[in-house]
């Protein structure tokens, strides 16, 4: 496999060849990954907002934002001016110091499993070998960040609000942890970098979609559910309980919980791609283009193209299912909370338990398909 672009030692050997010590040149990449997540993850809200006014104007036949940049493209832009030098303001009775940890709770989390999203052979911010359970351990600290909210806020509709959001986020959490771990099973693996070269062998017709439809579905569905998109918004069903958690916050508190639900879009898209879909491996392998070309895979000019393909098929992959989720907030009604509840509790664990043993036996009885 053509191993593509190393970030990291290209870094370190651009410092080290102007003059730099090599122990100084790492110290100096150390909070670079950090810095590429923050830039990556809000790059990645502004585009989806975006394309969330462009798309739902589409949809409602409008033209959406226009004015505010080309194309209104500074219109996200200008939403997080207007939060920014909004007024903070704190509830007389609300407890301050839950009543702040709860936006940072639900945020952080999000933000930091950015840093398993591999985006070629190494253009990954962190390759950790147990990726897989980091992500899901990380994303079952959100539901703790939503009932604080709730809670603090000293309010009946944001305590009703938070305690909807927690229940709805627990109940999709199991059926989206046993849709992975078939996926796992597969790869041998809970390294994000294995999965997607367990799905390289033969091109698209490797890509766990199609060995794993079933887990596919589950985890869209959960994925919805735990980003809090329609039809699974009952959370926030402003129609029902004002703004459900959100109902008291304000300025910056607020836009951390807008931010995080927009983030948290972007990261289970990248997931899917990356899980389902291949990552960054095109349908026509790259390595093949050298080849075809009759040059080395260790070519610069080859491992850019590597690393710029992945990159850009890993986004189109990814940005696929964000306007898919956009769709669907104008095309399903909101279902109540007790359909929600049934349906990942009465309908989505069985199945993804199905699914998980249904895996486990074709991994024995036909190994070479499924990774035996």
């Amino acid at each position: 496999m053509n191993p593509g672009i190393d970030l990291q030692g290209s870094f370190i050997k651009a410092l080290a060849d102007l003059g730099l010590p090599a122990g100084a040149a790492k110290a100096i990449w150390m909070p670079v990954p950090m810095v590429l997540m923050l830039v990556v993850a809000t790059i990645g809200v502004l585009v989806t907002v975006w394309l969330e006014r462009k798309i739902s104007a589409a949809v409602q036949q409008r033209i959406g934002p226009e004015y505010i940049g080309p194309l209104g493209i500074l219109a996200p832009a200008a939403d997080g001016l207007k939060l920014l030098f909004k007024e903070d303001i704190l509830p007389a009775k609300a407890d301050p110091i839950l009543f702040t940890l709860g936006p940072v709770l639900v945020v952080v989390p999000v933000f930091a499993s950015f840093l398993i999203v591999p985006f070629g052979q190494n253009l990954i911010l962190s390759d950790v070998g147990v990726a897989i359970f980091l992500w899901i351990s990380l994303s079952s600290i959100q539901p703790i960040g939503l009932l604080m909210a709730g809670y603090a806020s000293n309010n009946k509709y944001s305590l009703i609000g938070g305690l909807r959001a927690a229940a709805q986020s627990i109940s999709y959490e199991i059926p989206l942890a046993l849709s992975v771990l078939a996926v796992v099973m597969m790869s041998n693996s809970l390294s994000t970098l294995d999965i997607v070269e367990q799905q390289s062998t033969y091109g698209i017709l490797s890509w766990n979609v199609w060995r794993q439809p079933l887990g596919f579905i589950i985890f869209w569905i959960a994925a919805l559910a735990e980003c809090e998109r329609l039809p699974f918004d009952l959370p926030e069903a402003e129609e029902e309980i004002v703004a459900g958690y959100q109902t008291e916050y304000s300025g910056m508190k607020f836009a951390l919980f807008y931010l995080g639900s927009y983030v948290n879009l972007v990261l289970s898209a990248l997931l899917i791609a990356v899980l389902y879909l291949g990552g960054w491996e095109s349908p026509i392998p790259v390595e093949l283009l050298g080849q075809w070309l009759g040059v080395s895979e260790t070519t610069p000019w080859l491992q850019v193209i590597t690393g710029t393909l992945g990159i850009t098929m890993t986004l189109l992959k990814a940005y696929f299912f964000v306007f898919l989720a956009i769709l669907m907030r104008w095309t399903l009604p909101r279902v109540r909370i007790d359909q929600l509840l049934d349906l990942g509790w009465k309908f989505l664990l069985p199945v993804s338990l199905v699914n998980l043993l249904l895996t486990a036996a074709l991994k024995l009885a036909f190994p070479f398909a499924f990774g035996g």
